[in-house]
């Protein structure tokens, strides 16, 4: 994992209001992946977690910032330089009942990114169906069947398996099991893991299951009203987190060791997080972090390389 297949520089992503304010849904975000490493994303929701997903993948275009896919700025490419582009960066969604058509054949859904990008057709099409329902776990003769016809652990792995139609390097996987029964969250995780090693993929893995986040991810990043806080290897944000955020959110999973029972102390956060229509004039967590200063509430902290690979965005750790 020496390559970057993905860097975001300073991406930003406003969205016009009614009232004519800018919503800073993503504001300024700038990090790394390798190639075959999995990034996992936490935050509250709204904080912009999936809207900067979308936005890498091209659903949103970037207010400002750079998005640079295996070597080139996809803003500055041809039409057909996009299109190429496009395919290698699929994505997951969350909801798999809303994100596939209830009037199409699993078989068509699978297939339509390959119609598009005319990969495939006639005989090898339904036969590259066929292979991508059992790599998913399910059967080739499942193809004819519709959507409704599948539990909602059937319908993800369907999802999974229109993402990897096309042969992407490059999949955001947009909170891929909160919609699931717990009991078949780690069969949907575990698949995964099975595929990135098999297809040689790369993930950014959206969730708010900090355990299951930790357990997929290489590096994890936490996110809070648009900007990023901090970004660290997954075991380094479990052990040493920085910034009063991510203490807080860590304080929150259980603890399920008996010898770790009582060691965490519970950190409880006062209030909601504010409008992204009027967000805090500097640090975005000032308004509800228990150690904020004046300097936090006034001046934005700068992103950071705390110690090697250990980013974060906070004063009280400008060391």
């Amino acid at each position: 994992m020496s390559e970057d297949i993905l860097q975001i520089k300073e991406v930003k992503k406003f969205f016009s209001h009614s009232s004519g304010v800018s919503v800073k849904s993503v504001d300024g975000i700038s990090f790394s992946i390798k190639r075959g490493e999995t990034l996992g994303l936490v935050g509250e929701s709204g904080s912009g977690k999936s809207t900067l997903g979308r936005t890498i993948v091209g659903l949103y275009e970037q207010t400002e910032g750079k998005i640079i896919f295996e070597g080139r700025d996809v803003s500055q490419l041809t039409n057909q330089e996009k299109r190429d582009v496009n395919r290698k960066m699929q994505m997951i969604f969350q909801d798999p009942h809303a994100s596939l058509n209830p009037r199409m054949r699993v078989e068509d859904i699978i297939s339509e990114g390959m119609d598009g990008y005319g990969f495939l057709s006639g005989k090898k099409r339904k036969e590259r169906v066929g292979e991508l329902l059992e790599k998913v776990g399910l059967r080739s003769e499942h193809g004819r069947r519709f959507p409704h016809e599948f539990s909602g652990g059937q319908r993800q792995r369907i999802g999974i398996a229109r993402a990897l139609a096309v042969k992407p390097s490059f999949i955001v996987a947009d909170e891929p099991i909160s919609a699931l029964d717990v009991s078949i969250q780690a069969q949907v995780v575990n698949l995964l893991e099975d595929l990135q090693k098999e297809e040689g993929l790369t993930y950014l893995f959206i969730a708010h299951d900090l355990a299951m986040v930790k357990h997929i991810s290489d590096r994890i990043g936490v996110m809070y009203l648009g900007k990023l806080m901090e970004l660290t290897d997954s075991e380094t944000i479990f052990t040493k987190p920085l910034h009063p955020y991510t203490q807080a959110l860590l304080s929150s999973v259980p603890v399920t060791h008996p010898n770790q029972k009582g060691q965490r102390e519970r950190t409880v956060l006062g209030g909601d997080p504010p409008s992204p229509l009027h967000p805090p004039t500097g640090c975005p967590f000032s308004t509800r972090c228990p150690v904020a200063t004046a300097e936090c509430r006034d001046t934005p902290p700068e992103w950071r390389e705390h110690s090697p690979g250990h980013w974060v965005a906070c004063h009280l750790n400008n060391l």
